[in-house]
């Protein structure tokens, strides 16, 4: 059994020394580092900070380019879309950046019922999402972690007409190896887990008490996962609590860990920056942060880096900002998401009962329109975690550049559902169009896979991947 007492693998002297030694980088120096990119072999924690320190505007374009081509060559147009669903905002943690600590009296508690589920569940498939990520709050009801369990079921077995939910990722606490291998057993797809902020003594000085005081125990959690047989994970840190480039190299570390005791990284990043929330002052008030201009550089530099990695944008986000940074490597995003437990049934949901504030408060069909306007794929595809395609076999099958025989064909599919099923006439049109676009300039093997999905869908179909 793989145990860590102290989660070593971040070492914070190895990040300060890096960082202290790469702080006036050559031009000659990253451009060589652009050009060694390109090759898609991901970048060294030296080369991270180098380019962490970039300031020329013409260098920041040669890396924003960079980036870009890099998420065309691996990704294409495609832009996976997911939900998230809170069932509980109770939590026996005291966080202070966080609406849902435990002492904010400011906060409408509530943990919904496996019936209020299933309502919040039918209200995001008829908008036609089929991957959720199921959040909670860490303070379980009487029913316990079984509860978790009762939950992930309820979504899996809510049905309307031809929709369905058909992966569940989900956002718990760290749990111990045994209830990881029931959230496996559950099917679900990735756990994600963010650390909030690498930086040990800012950690102790943010939480203040609970479970997640315990740096270690939350750091590991993903030794304890994979050891389970969960091999998709899903890393972040909430930019704003401590330096950026501290940050996203101490993510290099998290990232290199994994490889070396497990063969793959995680299946993806988020980049969620502080936003206000009910009942908290330094949310409003972020102590270190994040200009747009070094949000934007720190996910290009981050797709430089694992370049096969999936990157996650929330609706913390103004719509603006999402745009952006779809353009430098950004490959899901949520749409029409709501924060607090019933949220979705409540309509524009609850402030005071959300865990933060968002930025973008467009429905799905404004994001979906919206990123088709820019000539995205919008995919709804949970193929790969039905077919075993996680972790390392599915890293085996990307890095090749095989993934895409797979992937686009299947993203055209579900769109296509969405289209027939739930776009209103305009979006329909539009959509038809980019998938025309789209089978334009797919080669001969995509095309043969692609082509008779898409009639099966058109002729009532559902569900129909390779």
């Amino acid at each position: 059994m793989i145990t860590h007492e102290r989660a070593d693998f971040i070492n914070e002297v190895e990040i300060e020394t890096i960082l202290a030694q790469h702080k006036r980088p050559e031009p000659a120096k990253v451009r060589e580092l652009l050009v060694k990119a390109r090759e898609m072999r991901g970048l060294s924690m030296d080369e991270v900070a180098t380019l962490s320190f970039v300031e020329s505007p013409e260098l920041l374009q040669e890396i924003f380019a960079t980036a870009k081509q890099i998420k065309e060559d691996i990704y294409g147009s495609r832009l996976v879309f997911f939900a998230p669903l809170y069932i509980s905002n109770r939590c026996s943690n005291e966080c202070t950046y966080c609406a849902f600590r435990a002492t904010n009296a400011s906060l409408k508690r509530r943990t919904l019922t496996q019936n209020e589920i299933a309502a919040e569940t039918r209200i995001l498939i008829r908008q036609g999402h089929k991957r959720i990520l199921m959040v909670s709050g860490e303070a379980l009801p009487p029913e316990g972690f079984q509860y978790l369990l009762d939950s992930i079921a309820t979504i899996y077995s809510t049905r309307v007409g031809p929709g369905e939910i058909r992966r569940v990722n989900v956002n718990l606490a760290p749990q111990t190896t045994e209830r990881f291998r029931l959230l496996k057993q559950a099917e679900i797809g990735t756990f994600q887990l963010f650390q909030e902020t690498y930086h040990r003594p800012t950690y102790a000085a943010v939480h203040l008490k609970g479970t997640k005081r315990d740096y270690d125990w939350r750091a590991t959690a993903f030794d304890r996962a994979m050891e389970a047989g969960i091999d998709d994970v899903g890393i972040g840190v909430l930019f704003g609590l401590y330096d950026w480039r501290f940050e996203i190299m101490a993510m290099m570390q998290q990232i290199r860990h994994l490889e070396e005791t497990f063969g793959v990284g995680p299946h993806t990043i988020s980049f969620p920056r502080m936003e206000p929330a009910v009942g908290s002052d330094i949310a409003s008030q972020p102590p270190h942060p994040v200009s747009d201009a070094d949000f934007m550089k720190m996910i290009a530099i981050m797709r430089l880096a694992v370049p096969y990695t999936g990157m996650i944008m929330s609706t913390r986000e103004t719509a603006e900002v999402r745009r952006a940074t779809l353009e430098l490597g950004i490959s899901q995003i949520s749409a029409g998401s709501r924060t607090d437990p019933g949220g979705y049934k409540d309509g524009e949901g609850d402030p005071n009962g959300s865990q933060f504030q968002l930025g973008d408060h467009r429905s799905v069909e404004e994001v979906v329109s919206d990123v088709v306007s820019l000539g995205f794929l919008p995919s709804f595809c949970t193929a790969c975690y039905r077919l075993g395609r996680t972790g390392k076999d599915f890293m085996d099958v990307a890095k090749p550049g095989e993934i895409k025989y797979h992937c686009h064909p299947n993203a055209l599919s579900t769109f296509q559902e969405y289209l027939s099923d739930y776009a209103s006439p305009q979006a329909k049109s539009d959509g038809e169009k980019l998938i025309s676009i789209e089978l334009q300039h797919m080669d001969g093997q995509q095309t043969a896979r692609a082509l008779p999905m898409l009639n099966k869908v058109r002729r009532g179909e559902r569900d129909v991947f390779v």
